[in-house]
């Protein structure tokens, strides 16, 4: 696989998976009986969670081993597009969070 810089389709990307991983949460959260403002705030604190592991800026390590995430998205010709530096989902977050739950 080849790899593509590519800023602006990645933040395009980045958002729209982040967006999703959002929806993924709030139909499991509304399966669980959840609703509303309570909803709503445990999908938020999820989703930014979720996010900054994705992102790297929270510690990852398990048995002395240290975990770095590097996000690409791989395109219809199987390339990989990157912006060049780790991934920033976490900015997409509240846009995500207002689109889907109207806030």
């Amino acid at each position: 696989m080849e790899l593509k810089l590519d800023a602006d389709k990645f933040d395009e990307l980045q958002a729209l998976f982040i967006r999703e991983i959002i929806d993924k949460v709030r139909i499991k959260l509304e399966e669980a009986g959840l609703k509303g403002l309570e909803m709503e705030e445990i999908a938020a604190s999820i989703a930014f969670s979720i996010a900054s592991t994705i992102d790297d800026t929270s510690d990852i390590e398990v048995d002395g081993v240290e975990v770095h995430p590097y996000l690409t998205f791989r395109d219809a010709q199987d390339r990989l597009i990157h912006s060049g530096e780790k991934s920033y989902t976490y900015e997409f977050v509240r846009g995500a969070l207002k689109k889907l739950f109207d806030v």
